[in-house]
């Protein structure tokens, strides 16, 4: 079993930043696929960025290029989402979810076997 932690959210100001982390632990062998999301009440979750371990290739939605950077320390096996120039529609609660299967980039939720619990990200206009 593999546990995910995140960390970092939090109240911000429209132009303003935060630092999501999310800590993998328990039983992960080699390398791994690593994806956050995001969910608005009524809404299905939403792709925002995800990373592979191993090459460090990335992949953002197109709502977040340019402003989220996605990264990893494997050494502690932490992903990290910063996030800049947020804006009021980047309010939902954001997840991260590991896969160690071999997956694609932008791959839907449902390829991943493992999630975090959420957490919240509110954007003040």
């Amino acid at each position: 079993q593999v546990q995910l932690a995140e960390s970092g959210g939090g109240l911000v100001q429209a132009g303003g930043s935060l630092r999501l982390s999310c800590a993998a632990s328990g039983r992960i062998l080699g390398t791994y696929h690593m994806g956050w999301f995001r969910r608005t009440p009524g809404k299905e979750r939403e792709f925002v960025a995800d990373i592979n371990s191993s090459a460090g290739s990335t992949a953002y939605a197109d709502s977040v290029k340019g402003r989220f950077t996605i990264s990893r320390n494997n050494a502690v096996n932490t992903v990290n989402l910063q996030m800049n120039s947020l804006k009021p529609e980047d309010t939902a609660v954001y997840y991260c979810a590991l896969t160690q299967r071999l997956i694609a980039h932008g791959a839907p939720a449902t390829r991943y076997d493992y999630w975090g619990q959420g957490t919240q990200v509110t954007v003040s206009s």
